[in-house]
């Protein structure tokens, strides 16, 4: 990747909206942001925009592209999206020294903590007419939630790239063998369409004027329930009972077929691994190293390895009424320990 990325400064950033047809003022300033850089910037009117500078090499412009068409999308529709603005002279997408960037509304709010029954219904509803708009049309740009694609492939690059130390190999190997095997058995039939794809709380501000989705750029083809747990990730009785409160609300919009929570437990341990192959994958970054100080021991591959395979164990729990086809134990875990929201979400920080 070319160090223009890694190196962006603020004047760079400033000229690039210039060019943009953006009047900023010198104020620029960082926000957090692990896979993109992104900047807040004060025009000379007073207000304020977002730039989101796209890691090269990650989406090309067409599927970009298709994240920005499916936000205006879900706007027109009055669903509460940060959509991107357009530039001055037209379009929503530019690119700098080989770096693409769109400009942002900027979206006043908190991160939620807790939600009330009236809230978790509320983003139910909501959730509903996104899944809605996403059955409306395709992405055909963009990838799809599978087994190879959340699985095999994150898998393919740490082994080709020995990120897996030797004596965790074989068994992280057949663990994520055993996840893909058991989620491709229970996705078929299932439909697949436009999701949010990270939909998790860390994703949702509220303020002044409600509810917003954000951050659409893990955004692809895939099954409802990918976006349902992440909204409601627990697994103890009160989070199910919290899910149970979600989908009756989404009923209100959309159906929801009861068997699609059978992906709930094996889309959890997918996600375990693409996590993985994301830091992998994004270790020349000098930010991640600084990041993740504990990635690549033998220490974090014991954990990770222990992990996906105590999480094999829910799903075998969880499909243990099923054919032996997809049923890979009869035993399940005795007990279901609480987890938080750190446990799945790894720029989840609490605040």
């Amino acid at each position: 990747m070319s160090n223009n990325f890694f190196n962006l400064t603020p004047d760079t950033v400033i000229r690039a909206v210039e060019r943009g047809g953006f009047e900023p003022t010198g104020h620029c300033q960082a926000l957090n942001s692990y896979e993109n850089r992104v900047y807040d910037l004060m025009l000379e009117d007073g207000s304020h925009v977002v730039s989101k500078f796209y890691r090269p090499g990650r989406w090309s412009r067409e599927q970009i592209l298709e994240e920005h068409s499916f936000l205006l999308e879900l706007q027109n529709d009055e669903i509460p999206v940060c959509a991107p603005l357009a530039f001055p002279g037209g379009g929503t997408l530019r690119e700098t020294d080989g770096i693409l960037y769109a400009i942002w509304p900027r979206t006043g709010g908190r991160v939620p903590d807790e939600l009330s029954d009236d809230e978790i219904g509320l983003l139910g509803r909501l959730c509903a007419r996104i899944h809605n708009n996403g059955a409306a049309f395709s992405a055909s740009h963009r990838i799809e939630l599978t087994g190879e694609s959340y699985g095999l492939k994150p898998l393919d690059f740490l082994e080709k790239n020995g990120f897996l130390p030797l004596h965790c190999r074989d068994r992280y190997r057949r663990a994520v063998n055993e996840v893909v095997e058991i989620y491709e058995s229970l996705r078929k039939g299932v439909p697949m369409h436009r999701i949010h794809g990270d939909c998790h709380l860390g994703n949702l501000l509220h303020g002044t004027g409600g509810w917003f989705f954000l951050d659409f750029d893990d955004f692809l083809n895939g099954p409802a329930a990918q976006d349902v747990w992440m909204l409601t990730p627990s697994r103890d009785a009160e989070g199910l009972r919290q899910r149970e409160v979600f989908l009756e609300a989404y009923h209100q919009f959309r159906d929801f077929d009861s068997s699609w929570l059978r992906l709930i437990e094996p889309l959890r341990a997918l996600r375990y691994i693409r996590y993985a192959a994301w830091i992998a994958q994004r270790w020349d970054d000098p930010a991640f190293p600084a990041a993740f100080p504990h990635f690549g021991t033998e220490q974090y591959w014991e954990e990770e390895t222990a992990d996906l395979e105590e999480q094999l164990e829910f799903i075998h729990a969880d499909t243990a009424d099923l054919p032996e086809s997809v049923r890979r134990s009869e035993n399940g875990p005795d007990e279901k320990k609480e987890l938080t929201n750190k446990d799945f979400f790894w720029d989840w920080d609490g605040k």
